[in-house]
């Protein structure tokens, strides 16, 4: 990672992969350490007073919500997409992972992948710290910040970082065969069953199919559906007796 400060290569893998270096055009984003700590802000005065929440309104918005809980589930699932590709793709291309310390992520809550997310001093740690680095740096006071203001599932949120995480491994899977990187692709998987096999998402998904085992609540947008890795084997409104119910 030293000798690509500005993390180029990560651009092949993909836009999710994709990470700004540098401070952002606008000085004023707040850091994502930030973001996390706020509560109870009027968000509808001012949008950056609380990210966390001004981004689930958003969502919400855009996806016609019928309730705030599920635009809040697929904020989530997006924001640990981003970071579990970026974190990953770093360790699969570079063997290393970028320092995301959320004192050091700024971040526009009101724009889109990659646009959203500046790193503003680049260094790298070790692969074995991505745990440290995405789960504990970042899933865990988001989730905190989520159901610190909304009636959202621990469980749930915790089944979206399984699944996010397993769409980025699968990602860097399809990249590295396509480019002859078998290389990247096994650090990759190597360092997913690592973090698969951590209390927070063992078990979250299943071993063999690697269907999640929680509903990221998809199926209840108006346009919505069943996810590839969902829970359910039909919408849950015609769900037989007995079959499983969403987080």
């Amino acid at each position: 990672m030293d000798h690509d400060p500005g993390l180029t290569a990560l651009s092949a893998l993909g836009g999710f992969f994709v990470l700004h270096t540098g401070e952002p055009p606008r000085a004023s984003l707040p850091t994502l350490a930030r973001a996390y700590e706020a509560r109870d802000a009027d968000v509808k005065r001012e949008v950056y007073e609380n990210p966390v929440i001004f981004r689930v309104r958003k969502v919400a918005r855009g996806v016609r919500a019928p309730e705030l809980r599920v635009a809040a589930s697929i904020a989530h699932l997006g924001f640990a997409a981003r970071l579990w590709s970026v974190a990953l793709g770093a360790a699969a291309v570079y063997g290393r992972v970028p320092d995301l310390d959320p004192r050091l992520l700024r971040w526009d809550a009101d724009a889109s992948a990659p646009d959203e997310l500046w790193l503003t001093e680049v260094r790298g740690l070790p692969a074995d710290r991505i745990g440290a680095v995405v789960r504990d740096g970042h899933l865990l006071p988001l989730a905190a910040a989520l159901r610190a203001q909304l009636p959202i599932s621990e469980r749930l949120l915790w089944g979206n970082a399984a699944s996010a995480l397993m769409g980025a491994v699968r990602q860097i899977d399809r990249w590295a065969a396509a480019n002859g990187r078998t290389e990247a692709a096994d650090r990759a998987r190597a360092l997913a069953a690592v973090l698969f096999a951590h209390p927070t998402l063992a078990g979250a998904l299943d071993p063999v199919t690697t269907r999640r085992r929680s509903c990221c609540l998809h199926y209840r947008l108006p346009a919505g559906g069943l996810c590839g890795d969902c829970c359910f084997d039909r919408p849950p409104h015609s769900r037989s007796p007995g079959g499983p119910r969403p987080a």
